[in-house]
């Protein structure tokens, strides 16, 4: 009886006592045996101490904070499927809400009690696959109609678009046509994008909250310039509008700028909920303007889980969670709290570019209107890098990417910090007060940029290194 009840060696020693975190943790091969509950929950979090702290983490547009309340929404959906909408209906539902208020924030002319048309997505990126599929069968259609070619499409977009419009044309075979930067003008010129639009162009996109500096691409003037090209050519070439970051911006601090679907050849934009939607990591949101826009061999109706349900996403199974979350800060929110949450954003951002201005040391890329970020050069006398500057922030837990811009502009090198909705004035303070330190330690060591004006490919292989080096210092092994 007495035997029974004496506790096992593995009770009797702390978690820090075990076995298990003595030998090795595996890293390639799944462990023959198990472990304690307590055991590998220590030791994985002991691993995620190293990563970066995502409140410091001013690379990141996406959200880092919640209030505990939705939370507890999201841990309690954390097990419900959103494809399975027959069994969760009322998840379908709060989607369905949520992209009638967005289609309606975005002026989508859809009437009081119309369903808008659009789907939440993963992020942006899906989104935007599934807006290029849709332009893209479009003028296919087209073209087979008037009995020409269909074998070239191409699309139309600034050298400052994010990496996933690059994706698209390479998964889906269309020509990228960029229309390349200048030095001071880090966006899409509208009329060198118009000039580039031919026959087989599926649309021309473009960005509100450009990923290098935050600003916005002139769509009205684009949309002024198109209509006129239409009109001499016939071709009706759409726009659409990446608005991943500045989508939950423009309707709280620029009602009046025109860029959604108050412009007639606006026929599809997408927004990021995880990024000023100010839900966490996995929301997007992709809007048409009317069913025409979204061509019907494209949807799917699937009826293996109990009733007929239109699809149309690139991936089948995600989670509930984030479209609730969604949904509660529509609700908690409304447009009163976006517009104050935005516009205290603003203001930490000009306390920071102040700061920033005020070292002397730095020239200010980034513009005061668009998405809440500074951007900022290293001024032309400085003998160290934006990408030194940038390392040495690391000491004190600041992430702040360090990169150059993309043709024509690839000598010019800058920091960016992009202020989210839990930055607040002190940490504004607290960057500078490091930026600072940091520029008065490197002035005391030895300089490294080279005597002579780099060539492309040196400031190519000088952002290889940096990345390479913080990479090297998470790498596992495997990739």
């Amino acid at each position: 009886m007495l035997a029974a009840t004496i506790p096992t060696d593995e009770h009797v020693h702390s978690t820090f006592a075990s076995r298990y975190t003595r030998s090795p943790v595996p890293r390639f091969r799944m462990p023959e045996r198990t472990m304690p509950k307590d055991a590998a929950y220590q030791v994985i979090h002991d691993e995620l101490m190293l990563d970066g702290n995502p409140r410091l983490n001013l690379a990141s547009f996406v959200t880092t904070w919640m209030e505990p309340e939705c939370d507890n929404l999201i841990m309690a959906a954390i097990n419900k499927n959103y494809v399975d909408m027959d069994e969760y209906p009322v998840t379908t539902e709060l989607q369905n809400r949520c992209v009638n208020m967005i289609a309606n924030l975005f002026h989508a002319p859809v009437g009081e009690e119309e369903t808008a048309v659009g789907v939440g997505t993963v992020g942006s990126s899906e989104a935007i696959m599934l807006a290029g599929l849709a332009f893209k069968r479009r003028w296919q259609h087209k073209m087979r109609t008037e009995g020409k070619s269909t074998e070239k499409p191409n699309i139309v977009t600034g050298a400052n678009v994010q990496v996933c419009w690059e994706k698209f044309a390479r998964y889906f075979e269309v020509e990228l046509k960029e229309v390349k930067l200048k030095e001071g003008y880090y966006i899409m010129d509208p009329v060198e994008a118009v000039e580039l639009v031919d026959e087989n162009t599926i649309c021309v996109a473009a960005i509100l909250g450009s990923t290098l500096t935050g600003e916005f691409e002139d769509v009205k003037t684009l949309n002024d310039l198109l209509m006129k090209k239409n009109e001499e050519t016939g071709w009706n070439t759409p726009i659409h509008v990446d608005a991943a970051s500045g989508g939950f911006i423009a309707p709280f601090l620029y009602p009046d700028l025109e860029w959604d679907f108050r412009l007639p050849l606006v026929k599809s934009i997408n927004v990021s909920g995880h990024k000023y939607g100010l839900v966490y990591a996995g929301v997007g949101w992709i809007i048409w303007r009317n069913k025409e826009d979204l061509p019907d061999d494209l949807v799917f109706h699937i009826n293996y889980l109990g009733s007929d349900q239109p699809t149309f996403t690139l991936n089948f199974s995600k989670g509930s969670s984030q479209i609730i979350a969604q949904y509660y800060q529509f609700l908690r929110l409304g447009f009163e709290g976006y517009k104050n949450i935005i516009e205290n954003c603003m203001e930490n951002m000009k306390v920071l570019k102040q700061g920033i201005e005020n070292t002397g040391r730095f020239n200010i890329v980034s513009k005061d209107i668009g998405v809440p970020l500074v951007a900022f050069s290293l001024k032309g006398t400085s003998k160290h890098t934006v990408f030194e500057v940038a390392e040495n922030l690391r000491r004190f837990g600041w992430i702040l990417p360090a990169y150059t811009m993309p043709a024509n502009a690839q000598h010019i090198a800058v920091l960016r910090a992009v202020i989210r909705e839990d930055f607040s004035h002190g940490l504004a303070k607290r960057l500078v007060e490091h930026i600072e330190l940091v520029l008065k330690e490197m002035d005391a060591l030895p300089g490294r940029i080279l005597p002579h004006k780099k060539t492309e490919r040196e400031t190519q292989e000088e952002v290889f290194r940096y990345w390479k080096r913080l990479v090297d210092r998470k790498r596992s092994g495997v990739c």
